[in-house]
């Protein structure tokens, strides 16, 4: 039975739907795994000591540095945008200070469930690299800003990204002052000169930089240890190796990922206000939105591609430029998906994606199952460790050409994907339709989720 309020409120169906939203959330579900697979396919250590390791043929070296410049973060950056315009759908009967109670109820339960299911994702999916419990706690905090101007979410917003700026000010200089400072107290040893207590603090800081890279690290050698007892076991000692990783690397870094979503959700309702998410701006505009968001962006986020390439400790730009230059790069993926939805040709091309959209919640657990279960686990195929970037794309565009084939066979029959269908029967407490209504009786999807 429904509870006492929230029976009136019901998912979004039918012409009610957004499509730039669904196309929106299903090409950054599909993005999203470029950037899943080499940490589900590839051995840990080898990500930490850096991309050539993997594999740099010139198909390799193409891949990755595509995937780093044009997807890497901005497919979660236009998730979270999402999400804030997910709350402003969702929502809309609460925008007065006195709206229905029932609507934050029914916010703050979705999001309480979407914890849960990102909990099952860490510890029965074991896929470390989970977004929906970071994605829900983030959330949780949201509901009372969505009466804010646009403008004061939008300063909001960017506070994450000044503080990341800042704080990649100061590594930078004092990176910039120990590369600077290498030459002259290479030169006073080689003339037999005595160091000052400052050049030896920097000759001991430069040389352990050095040594990080010559014999790994004590961190990868943990990490290398908890992979091969990960892959050399059974099912038990492989998961015990992913829950691990979860333990040790990522949660330490929650409260910065929590930052991250929650300020970039703050934006995307800024946008929603603006109408620009929903396409409710002109074609020049999106142009020109486009245009001022990439080409800063992806300049900014090529050359700190760049610079990761170095074979020696040097300063990186991308301390300072990473979070404005993602930022402005997932806009610019906004901006783009609306212009090419304002063309036939655009529709019909995007098209496919509105079901993928629709199906999302599921897609992203099939992804993980495919490829932590089935192509990478110890009792797989054989294939961990073992593909290059360009193979592991290769094994992900196959992975995701079957999910939006089987998205759109779907969804002729059924309403929902299976983990919609559960999500939301959980949050409005009364069990959902789950098989396609009749013509005319709408499709029952909601719009938001």
């Amino acid at each position: 039975m429904a509870l006492e309020g929230v029976a009136q409120l019901a998912p979004v169906q039918g012409g009610a739907r957004i499509d730039v939203l669904d196309i929106l959330r299903g090409l950054a579900i599909l993005g999203i795994f470029f950037m899943n697979i080499p940490f589900e396919g590839q051995t840990a250590v080898t990500m930490l000591l850096g991309p050539q390791i993997i594999g740099w043929t010139p198909l390799d070296r193409w891949s990755w540095t595509f995937v780093e410049v044009v997807l890497e973060g901005t497919q979660r950056g236009v998730l979270e945008i999402l999400f804030g315009c997910g709350l402003m759908v969702l929502a809309a009967r609460a925008m007065r200070p006195d709206g229905p109670v029932a609507v934050a109820d029914l916010y703050w339960r979705r999001n309480l469930w979407l914890l849960g299911f990102g909990l099952l994702d860490i510890f029965v999916f074991l896929w470390t690299g989970d977004i929906l419990h970071i994605y829900a706690l983030a959330a949780l905090f949201l509901f009372p800003f969505r009466l804010l101007g646009p403008r004061v979410l939008l300063a909001l917003g960017s506070l994450f990204a000044l503080g990341m700026a800042v704080t990649g000010a100061s590594t930078y200089a004092e990176r910039a002052a120990l590369v600077a400072a290498v030459p002259v107290i290479e030169q006073k040893l080689a003339a037999h000169q005595p160091l000052t207590q400052d050049e030896q603090a920097k000759r001991k800081d430069w040389q352990t930089l050095l040594a990080r890279r010559a014999t790994d690290g004590e961190e990868v050698k943990k990490v290398r240890e908890m992979e091969k007892q990960g892959h050399g076991g059974g099912f038990l000692a492989y998961a015990a190796m992913n829950i691990g990783f979860y333990v040790e690397f990522m949660l330490p870094e929650l409260g910065l990922a929590i930052a991250e979503a929650f300020c970039m959700m703050l934006i995307g309702i800024a946008l929603w206000k603006w109408r620009v998410v929903q396409g409710g701006r002109s074609t020049r505009f999106y142009a020109i939105l486009m245009l001022c968001c990439y080409v800063p962006g992806m300049l900014a986020r090529g050359i700190g591609a760049q610079e990761m390439l170095s074979p020696v400790p040097i300063v990186h730009t991308a301390w300072i430029t990473e979070e404005p230059a993602r930022i402005l790069a997932s806009i610019g993926h906004v901006a783009l998906v609306n212009l090419i939805v304002r063309s036939g040709v655009g529709q019909a091309v995007l098209a496919p994606f509105k079901a993928v959209g629709r199906t999302a919640f599921s897609l992203y657990f099939l992804q993980q199952f495919i490829a932590i279960y089935i192509l990478f686990a110890p009792w797989g195929p054989g294939l961990f460790g073992k593909l290059g970037w360009s193979g592991l794309y290769g094994v992900a565009l196959a992975v995701l050409a079957f999910e939006v084939v089987l998205a759109n066979l779907w969804l002729r029959t059924f309403a929902m994907g299976p983990m919609e269908w559960a999500w939301r029967s959980l949050a409005y407490v009364q069990r959902q339709p789950f098989r396609r209504p009749r013509p005319g009786a709408g499709d029952g999807v909601l719009a938001a989720a």
